[in-house]
């Protein structure tokens, strides 16, 4: 709890670029990784990006690896579902697994390749947003962008008591930990019961201790976001065009290549 992802956001270099520009970049990265019918294009928007996240943003090299295991894992699951039970063509891979034929055909690869590249993009466009952009930024942005107040200020406090409740779950965690509160199948399970509700309890006296000081300090039913406007340097426009200029011509070029 040290650490978490806004802690990164707030040392990047990238944080003093305009918050509107970089979701603009993500935005079409997204949109272009989605759209690719080539596993070509959204490599190419990873490696952008990830390059930005890591060099230019200096996040730590193994922090961001780290960060890309957990979501790879379930696309690692998914591609090879693909691979192996959809596609037609000539076989490249054959063999038997306890009795059954398991057998990976062209087109099965060619789509399993596609949706690799395609999870790879959009997490790599996403982990570069959160590394570079504070949430109360994000936050600043979407109030700029005329969504509904309710909805920013509920997030707003969604996003603070999340780690709030963590680590108050985590100390009470310990402390049942070092009590031997998990020794056992059923001690864990009554470990994990009185965990759930003492977490309901004070969540619960946390809300009412917030609404008070609230109310104390004059709330009004509005929060005042402060936002920092940083004008689009040139140099950053340019390297943003070249990127987009770049991006679309391999989808333009890559759309009718065939892999394999």
């Amino acid at each position: 709890m040290t650490n978490i992802l806004d802690d990164y956001a707030l040392l990047s270099p990238l944080r003093h670029i305009n918050s509107w520009l970089k979701l603009a970049v993500v935005f079409f990265g997204l949109l272009v990784g989605v759209s690719s019918t080539s596993p070509i294009t959204p490599f190419f928007i990873a490696f952008c990006m990830s390059f930005a996240t890591v060099v230019l943003g200096k996040t730590p090299l193994g922090l961001y690896f780290r960060l890309l295991l957990a979501p790879m894992g379930f696309a690692a699951v998914g591609v090879l579902i693909i691979a192996f039970f959809s596609g037609s063509g000539p076989e490249m891979l054959a063999f038997e697994f306890l009795g059954y034929p398991f057998s990976i055909r062209t087109d099965g690869f060619e789509l399993a390749l596609l949706v690799l590249s395609r999870s790879i993009s959009g997490m790599c466009c996403l982990y570069f947003l959160a590394l570079s952009t504070p949430m109360i930024e994000l936050f600043a942005v979407l109030k700029a962008s005329r969504i509904p107040e309710s909805f920013i200020e509920l997030s707003m406090l969604i996003y603070r008591y999340i780690f709030v409740f963590l680590d108050m779950a985590l100390s009470i965690k310990y402390a049942q930990t070092v009590r031997l509160g998990y020794s056992s199948f059923r001690r864990s399970l009554n470990s994990m019961g009185m965990l759930g509700s003492t977490l309901f309890i004070r969540s619960w006296e946390q809300g009412d201790k917030l609404f008070l000081a609230m109310n104390s300090r004059c709330y009004d039913g509005k929060m005042t976001l402060f936002e920092v406007h940083r004008p689009v340097r040139t140099a950053e426009l340019l390297l943003t065009s070249v990127y987009f200029v770049s991006a679309l011509a391999l989808f333009y070029f890559t759309k009718n290549i065939s892999i394999v």
